[in-house]
């Protein structure tokens, strides 16, 4: 089978863009810079084992999105809070996750929604992608909490990837 030189144009593209505007100016070297890897990340990323992601109902993702927004709102405020009061009143601490998500790309998009919001940030993936550890800002009660991500945001995930 016959290699293409550009194994992905829209990804040269993409990275080529993205070099450009994460660099401080557009001159040789940068643009030397940005077709180097224009050309060799898409060749890299070709031998990545690959897994799709299978879309499921996506009429959960605007209600999904609305409660992300109110709830990434209301840490911000909690945070605030917390953080410009005494010390003695938080209790961070690290909690696992278990997943139902079984779709690597629901995992990070679960992933991504914790990280979002204040407060708290995934951090590790079980390497059997079945419990995702999180640090949290603030937790009094971990079973209440993974209660909480469970139902407010991994099932709606469950029915966007199945």
């Amino acid at each position: 089978m016959k290699r293409r030189f550009l194994p992905s144009i829209p990804q040269s593209l993409t990275v080529f863009i993205f070099w450009l505007l994460l660099v401080d100016g557009v001159d040789v070297a940068n643009i030397l810079m940005a077709l180097l890897l224009a050309i060799v990340l898409p060749w890299i990323s070709e031998r990545l084992e690959r897994e799709f992601a299978r879309l499921g109902q996506l009429r959960h993702l605007p209600k999904l999105g609305l409660m992300l927004l109110w709830d990434i709102f209301k840490a911000n405020v909690t945070v605030a809070k917390q953080v410009l009061g005494p010390n003695h009143r938080l209790h961070s601490q690290f909690v696992w996750v278990p997943l139902d998500l079984t779709n690597i790309h629901g995992i990070s998009a679960l992933a991504s929604i914790i990280t979002l919001t204040p407060g708290t940030l995934a951090t590790e993936l079980s390497e059997d992608r079945k419990y995702l550890l999180i640090h949290c800002l603030n937790v009094k009660d971990p079973e209440a909490l993974i209660a909480e991500i469970k139902t407010r945001y991994e099932a709606p995930m469950k029915k966007v990837f199945p």
